[in-house]
């Protein structure tokens, strides 16, 4: 699957949990739901995948964990806030360049429109 094809596959399975649910619940119950919608579509996800960041030559295993990770070439980074930040997209770049992939999607469910808290970030 490619980055593109995993994306719309997300999107798609982050539309209809939304809604079904709506905005307003814990970040927790989406990315379950959502982790749940794609294994039902047969698609690849990791959830609380460990993303070690090497300084100084040694790994360091404490660092981050990624929301979701899709086919191996996606990471979905998810939130329920009131409005994104840019340190959110920033979040979500340094999860791309040190993974080596592509293709990120933000995704914030606190939104009374699912499409208002899509973002797509590239790392070139």
């Amino acid at each position: 699957m490619t980055p593109n094809q995993a994306s719309k596959a997300v999107l798609d399975a982050a539309m209809a949990v939304h809604t079904a649910l709506g905005p307003g619940l814990l970040e927790e119950v989406y990315k379950a739901c959502l982790r749940r919608e794609l294994q039902v579509q047969e698609v690849k996800v990791l959830s609380e995948v460990g993303l070690p960041v090497t300084y100084r030559d040694v790994a360091i295993d404490l660092a981050y964990q990624i929301d979701l990770l899709v086919e191996d070439v996606l990471i979905v980074e998810l939130k329920a806030v009131s409005q994104l930040l840019p340190i959110h997209s920033a979040q979500l770049l340094n999860y791309l360049k040190i993974c080596k992939l592509s293709l990120g999607l933000l995704l914030n469910f606190n939104t009374m429109h699912l499409k208002q808290g899509i973002v797509r970030l590239i790392n070139s």
